[in-house]
């Protein structure tokens, strides 16, 4: 399976309506699991890497900020919210984290509370691949992220504005 498979089958489950995380993930499953095993192994090993080339400190940050907090878990399940919304979505996050303030959703946020995390996402394949073979998918490694111990204190504010200032703006206090 190619990266354009990958993002196709994501696309695919976008169509029509861009639809919740958690409808996204079951057309995803639904088609998925129609295919051969092992696409759906490649599949798996293609989100892997989107969620290697997503691991960034910067966008760590900009779930943080924007979640009001952000554990590792938290991170992982945001990036599921992020792949939902397709490749080049992901794209500009990872190349821009900042961007993400331009997202109707995120600026909304401000006003409503809302959380972004799609844990369904990240279980796409792992579904699918019980449902066409009712056994479990072939492990993998677990989603790659920045070492926490590493990360520049994201409650530091005033390198969150240096860093993010977008989103700062959005969810900081004005400083004094």
């Amino acid at each position: 399976m190619r990266t354009d498979d990958f993002w196709a089958v994501i696309g695919r489950a976008t169509a029509d309506r861009p639809g919740r995380p958690a409808e996204v993930a079951e057309r995803a499953v639904a088609e998925l699991a129609a295919r051969d095993p092992q696409e759906i192994v490649a599949w798996a090993r293609h989100l892997d890497k989107v969620m290697a080339a997503s691991a960034t400190e910067d966008l760590w940050a900009a779930a943080y900020l924007i979640n009001g907090g952000c554990s590792d878990d938290g991170f992982d399940h945001f990036r599921g919210w992020l792949i939902a919304h397709g490749r080049d979505a992901v794209a500009q996050a990872v190349r821009a984290p900042d961007s993400l303030a331009e997202l109707p959703a995120v600026r909304a946020a401000v006003d409503t509370g809302a959380v972004f995390e799609a844990e369904e996402v990240l279980v796409v394949a792992a579904r699918a691949y019980e449902r066409a073979t009712g056994t479990g998918l072939p492990p993998s490694p677990p989603p790659g992220r920045p070492d926490p111990d590493q990360l520049w204190d994201f409650d530091n504010e005033d390198e969150m504005r240096r860093r993010l200032p977008r989103l700062s703006a959005l969810f900081l206090e004005p400083p004094e």
